[in-house]
């Protein structure tokens, strides 16, 4: 996809500016892909980000979808309050798809909701993104990459990168000809020349395994 130059200007035009600056490879993939569309869904709650965030885990994003809108039709509401979510008995969530773990987490997120272990959105823009990765990594199920998703996707944070990600590493395997993925570790220096843009950048990434038909292990689906 081509870059519409008489389109409308991107929101993240100075993040797409500054990685075409970065280097050639990068160029050449900003140009190509076009416009970051990044789409963050702002007006959630943490609970629920992190709630669909768990729900996509190791899924695809068709898969996923179906799973939300067959709990979302269990409580016949636009998305299950935590005090309706810990009312379910574990049964009622494996029937909507999720497994035994997924299912346990969910509920140990809508308790953590319930007495302010995971904050409200108020809270939650005061925080820093460290403080609340360690916050709510501390409940149970809830790893590093569902934060990390919670403040891209809800939060609107601009320079999240989530290293752990499968479609990141092979993203950047890809965009630098690599024979094999870097490690995270490595990633994450990696990642530090492209702050304050991180978001924008693991956005780009995540392009490349999808546009070239990449069938091999599907990244974790960002959560819709």
């Amino acid at each position: 996809m081509m870059t519409n130059p008489n389109g409308p200007a991107s929101r993240y035009a100075a993040a797409e500016r500054f990685l075409r600056e970065h280097d050639a490879d990068w160029a050449r993939l900003v140009q190509q892909v076009g416009p970051c569309l990044h789409d963050p869904k702002a007006a959630r709650e943490p609970y629920e980000a992190l709630v669909r965030a768990i729900a996509y885990q190791q899924l695809t994003a068709k898969a996923g979808d179906a799973m939300v809108e067959r709990l979302k039709a269990m409580a016949g509401t636009p998305f299950p309050s935590p005090s309706e979510i810990c009312a379910l008995e574990p049964e009622a969530l494996r029937a909507c798809g999720f497994s035994g773990s997924k299912s346990a987490t969910i509920q140990a997120i809508a308790a953590g909701a319930l007495s302010g272990l995971v904050p409200t959105r108020a809270v939650a823009d005061t925080m820093d993104d460290e403080v609340l990765i360690a916050r709510l990594i501390s409940i149970k199920g809830v790893g590093r990459w569902t934060v990390e998703m919670m403040l891209m996707y809800s939060l609107e944070r601009i320079d999240v990168f989530p290293v752990d990600d499968f479609g990141v590493r092979e993203g950047y395997r890809r965009l630098k000809s690599l024979p094999q993925q870097p490690a995270p570790k490595a990633l994450k220096a990696l990642s530090a020349a492209w702050s304050p843009h991180r978001t924008v950048a693991a956005w780009y990434l995540w392009r490349i395994p999808r546009d070239q038909g990449d069938r091999a292990a599907p990244r974790a689906a960002a959560p819709a």
